[in-house]
């Protein structure tokens, strides 16, 4: 490989050899922790380019080291520190871990298919866009983003969901967390002090957070089987309001049409503002999906979305579809949060959409979740026919409704469900979790799917049937003592 740098000073104005300089300090250098076991030290040429001194003399000195032990060489082979001269280094003090909990089946919510990535095609579009992005493209820029991801992605909401988009009014961001706390921000800035949020919804996780740090007032709406209601949204005080109206997080449910024109009408009613997270809205199986909600109030609607459900959440992009009057403020505190984000992923996203590999992968995609969703749904059926599933057929999570005798045995409440199932290696999680009201929480589960495969779930829901269902697990049946063939029988 290519020579590694290394940071070390001579002075020349020293009485001090400059060997000896250079031989104490490698040495220090692998005492000190500086330089760890197996590290590899730049060849004798580039370290005497590098120090402007001659080749012999960093090679009368590596020769020194090794000699002392402090360094490794062989034939054709870098040299690198030895083992022995680093073991008297002083170690940091490592904090112990336990080791990784191994589960048979980890019903984690919020995560797709990481293994179904599409590898191939990503590097396939970062080389191209790579290739023929000007390089006057590689500058700073827009803090909005690429002007042609911005045009793409225009495109692809207004065919895709049915958005009112407009490229001059989209900011890029690095995923929802960023997008949203950008929004909260100018918003409060702007005089909205009070945000609604869904109940159940995020709970109290960085979405909430990012409002009481821009200064707001957060206020749980409830949620029923139409959505969030408007009605108590309108009472509650607040100009502002977060939702997931495709595919509600985490009920399932999706904001009937009446309730989308009531919100539209609180909207402009009380001056407010509705932030659209588009949750979901791509991965919905037994129908086509709404269309977005921006797209029937523009001005009133703040739309976020991401690839970290349709992609993977490790590539941290999405963006803001922001109304007219927000789209200066909102790219400004982008700016002032990070200058922009990463050019290259932008260029790499518009051409995978352009090229239609994008959809391509949706498609699979929902091929995929639904097959699980229904591997969930049997395997249910089957080890625990007393609850119920609810949810639409869509994304990768569903709600389980616990009878009211499950885990009577072990507990009656959804803590102790979760702990015994946790104990036959599996991960389930609880509704509570998203409630503003824990206590008055009913027996209820979300259990996610999107990185399980069907053998998991089933596997996973086999192992604690018993406890979903509130029956005893039935013992296992005795196995027949073994046969005595002494004496022939």
């Amino acid at each position: 490989g290519l020579s590694p740098e290394l940071l070390l000073r001579l002075d020349r104005d020293h009485a001090e050899p400059l060997r000896s300089q250079l031989e104490n300090g490698l040495r220090e250098a692998i005492r000190a922790g500086r330089l760890h076991a197996g590290e590899r030290l730049p060849s004798s040429r580039e370290l005497a380019g590098q120090l402007g001194v001659s080749r012999g003399l960093v090679q009368e000195c590596y020769g020194q080291l090794h000699a002392e032990g402090y360094l490794s060489a062989r034939v054709g082979s870098a040299t690198r520190v030895a083992a022995i001269g680093a073991a008297a280094a002083p170690q940091t003090p490592q904090r112990s871990t336990a080791p990784a909990e191994r589960l048979i089946a980890d019903f984690r919510t919020g995560v797709p298919d990481l293994a179904s990535f599409p590898r191939a095609d990503w590097l396939w579009a970062q080389r191209e866009s790579c290739r023929a992005a000007p390089t006057a493209s590689f500058d700073y820029g827009d803090p909005r983003g690429s002007a042609v991801l911005r045009e793409v992605l225009a495109g692809y909401l207004r065919r895709v969901r049915a958005a009112a988009a407009d490229p001059r009014h989209i900011v890029v961001c690095a995923g929802f967390a960023q997008g949203v706390g950008i929004v909260l921000r100018v918003l409060a800035r702007s005089g909205v002090r009070r945000v609604a949020f869904e109940d159940p919804g995020y709970g109290e996780g960085t979405t909430i957070a990012a409002a009481v740090r821009a200064g707001m007032q957060t206020v749980p709406v409830p949620v029923d089987a139409d959505g969030v209601d408007v009605t108590a949204l309108a009472a509650s005080g607040a100009r502002a309001v977060v939702l997931t109206p495709a595919h509600q997080w985490p009920t399932g449910v999706v904001l009937t049409a009446e309730r989308r024109h009531a919100l539209v009408r609180w909207a402009g009613e009380h001056g407010g503002y509705i932030i659209e997270d588009d949750y979901d809205a791509e991965f919905r199986y037994d129908r086509e999906p709404v269309g977005a909600l921006q797209g029937l109030a523009p001005d009133r609607v703040i739309a976020l979305g991401t690839v970290s459900k349709s992609l993977v959440p490790a590539i941290r992009f999405g963006w803001i579809l922001c109304p007219t009057d927000l789209a200066k403020p909102i790219a400004e505190e982008k700016r002032q949060d990070d200058r922009g984000s990463p050019l290259l992923d932008q260029l790499t996203i518009a051409t995978l959409i352009q090229s239609g590999r994008y959809d391509r992968q949706l498609r699979r995609m929902r091929i995929l979740y639904a097959a699980r969703r229904q591997a969930l749904v049997t395997a249910l059926a089957r080890h625990a026919p007393e609850v119920t599933v609810t949810g639409l057929a869509a994304g990768f999570h569903a709600v389980v409704h616990l009878p009211d005798g499950a885990g009577a045995h072990d507990g009656t409440n959804e803590t102790t469900v979760i702990a015994a199932a946790r104990k036959r290696s599996v991960g389930i999680y609880g509704m509570s979790e998203y409630r503003s009201n824990r206590a008055t929480t009913p027996l209820q589960l979300v259990l996610g799917f999107g990185n399980l495969s069907e053998r998991a779930i089933e596997a996973g829901i086999a192992r604690i049937g018993d406890l979903l269902s509130g029956q005893p697990r039935a013992p296992e049946p005795a196995r027949p003592a073994p046969a005595d063939t002494r004496f022939g029988r």
